[in-house]
């Protein structure tokens, strides 16, 4: 016969398990419907990645992508593609970070360690920039190229 600790103690794992699974559902909707959209540095492209870090969108801004030559062109959507994908990785990380934490009610559930250098490389670690375009001014750019292109 379990005395009422260990009873306690199971329910309340039980409860932080059920916890942890809804906020995995929950990460798994948030993080299915994320992208990350990041001009080069020269501001000739700008491109868009899924929180798998796919490249879903790619366009080119204003002209000067004419005057450039193919490897200069090349250089510029590889550099912002790769930004992006560091910027998504970092928006991966915020969201399944608090679900690596070990229990504060249940010390006996530690944390899942990650490395996520080895998953998303070492430039996630580093400091991040402020180009990539925040999913609520999106919109409000893509108006204001339209308007500026017609």
């Amino acid at each position: 016969m379990m005395d009422g600790t260990i009873k306690q103690r199971l329910a309340q794992a039980m409860e932080e398990l059920k916890a942890t699974e809804a906020a995995v559902a929950e990460a798994e909707r948030e993080l299915r419907g994320s992208s990350c959209t990041v001009k080069s540095r020269d501001r000739s492209v700008e491109v868009t990645v899924d929180a798998q870090g796919g490249l879903v969108a790619l366009r080119f801004l204003d002209s000067a992508y004419r005057d450039m030559g193919p490897a200069e062109l090349a250089a510029s959507v590889l550099e912002a593609a790769e930004r992006a994908r560091t910027t998504m990785a970092r928006q991966v990380m915020q969201v399944l970070g608090p679900l690596t934490q070990a229990s504060q009610a249940v010390p006996e559930l530690s944390g899942v360690a990650v490395d996520w250098v080895k998953i998303f490389g070492p430039g996630v670690m580093e400091e991040s920039d402020d180009t990539a375009i925040p999913p609520s001014q999106r919109r409000l750019r893509d108006e204001i190229n339209e308007d500026g292109e017609e």
